[in-house]
């Protein structure tokens, strides 16, 4: 089995939402983003932690286990619509080899809650060079509440 889409994290939003055991804070936790291969299969409904998908990750010159911190992240709503996004994110002088997606979990609580998976459609690799992952417009994801 291999990454075949983009998806959130079904167990992080039932947890929250339900209050049983997160409390995610958008506005003062630490977001990461880690990367992984395409050697990873991420199931959408049953893993909850960034150690069920750690395993396969890429590794590189450049490139720190666990990924990155997000920056400048907000999340807000408007017309309906909540939206969560951050700057790009960027490895400089990186040599990383076949990373299929991005995996953006909270760092702040001690179980690394999964949020969301963005599947970058190939494997994508750098050679001493800088990684970007150049978020979408729209922000790294976005929930559509109207009905």
């Amino acid at each position: 089995m291999a990454v075949t889409a983009s998806g959130m994290f079904l167990p992080t939003f039932v947890d929250i939402l339900d209050a049983t055991q997160l409390a995610v804070n958008t506005a003062s936790d630490t977001f990461k983003v880690g990367m992984i291969t395409n050697s990873a299969t991420p199931n959408f409904d049953t893993h909850d932690h960034w150690a069920d998908l750690s395993g396969q990750e890429v590794s590189g010159t450049g490139y720190t286990a666990g990924g990155a911190a997000l920056t400048s992240v907000t999340c807000a709503g408007s017309s309906g619509t909540i939206k969560f996004d951050a700057a790009d994110t960027s490895w400089t002088t990186s040599t990383i080899s076949n990373a299929r997606a991005a995996v953006v979990y909270d760092d702040t609580l001690g179980s690394d809650p999964l949020i969301c998976l963005v599947n970058f459609g190939a494997d994508y690799s750098s050679a001493n060079g800088t990684f970007t992952i150049t978020w979408n417009a729209s922000g790294i994801w976005t929930l559509d509440l109207t009905p």
